[in-house]
């Protein structure tokens, strides 16, 4: 990742300063992605993940647009807590895409959150806890299984789309320009689900031209449990590396 959020003490609490809006951060240090969300997944909250693909990376850069100084963004993907199961795992509602062996999963669906164990895959958490009452997470509920039951589909298209206005900044309050129905890739789902409950995470935006990193951005008040760690370098930057100290030894040999 292109940067990554302070490595402070566990529980660290303190105000996103300045910031007209309440949002508190609580930056978790020494957990394991495992022991993270199981401490802060609670139904109705929101998920965002950032980590080491390619995907990852593209999308994380398109979202430099977002940023004064152009940093890439921290998160790639955004999904919604249901909350623990009879079966005693905790469970999202997500849109992705998942590659199995001769299964693909392509749009919204259900998950274990053990997906997110994987800390070399995932190397950066966050949960955000909007307090919402019961009635507003049964209304996310309803309206995320409804998507899961009638198969909305992942769209690669509008990501394509989202990319072009984050380019052109006067076209993120309008429609996606390759939107197409009853498809919504990650953020968009969260978006739409929680205008459903009478919330809008990122007003001005088009909910299908919205990034996992303006969901970790919205004005409404929240609390953001966060877990990042120090990316590892790439290959090709550890070996730049290696003979960068091995020409110093040289010269100061």
């Amino acid at each position: 990742m292109a940067r990554t959020a302070p490595y402070l003490a566990a529980n660290t609490v303190f105000s996103m300063q300045p910031s007209p809006i309440a949002v508190q951060t609580v930056v978790a240090n020494g957990l394991s992605n495992r022991e993270f969300l199981e401490q802060y997944a609670r139904a109705g909250r929101i998920g965002l993940s950032g980590g080491l693909t390619l995907i990852d990376k593209a999308i994380c850069r398109a979202e430099r647009h977002l940023d004064e100084k152009a940093l890439w963004g921290l998160w790639s993907h955004a999904f919604l807590f249901q909350g623990q199961r009879l079966d005693g795992h905790h469970w999202v509602i997500e849109s992705d895409l998942q590659i199995h062996r001769k299964h693909i999963q392509l749009g919204v669906q259900e998950n274990r959150i053990s997906k997110y164990f994987d800390e070399h895959l995932y190397t950066s958490l966050a949960v955000l806890d909007l307090g919402l009452t019961e009635a507003q997470v049964a209304c996310l509920m309803c309206e995320g299984l409804d998507l899961v039951a009638s198969r909305a589909r992942y769209s690669l298209r509008e990501l394509f789309g989202t990319l072009i206005a984050l380019r052109l900044p006067e076209l993120r309050a309008r429609s996606n320009v390759l939107a197409r129905e009853r498809s919504l890739y990650c953020s968009a789902l969260l978006q739409h689900v929680f205008r459903k409950a009478g919330m809008d995470l990122t007003p001005g935006v088009d909910l299908k031209n919205t990034t996992p990193e303006d969901i970790a951005r919205t004005p409404v008040p929240h609390v953001a449990y966060l877990l990042c760690r120090e990316a590892p370098l790439s290959k090709l930057k550890a070996m730049k590396a290696r003979l960068r100290r091995k020409a110093t030894l040289r010269k100061a040999s």
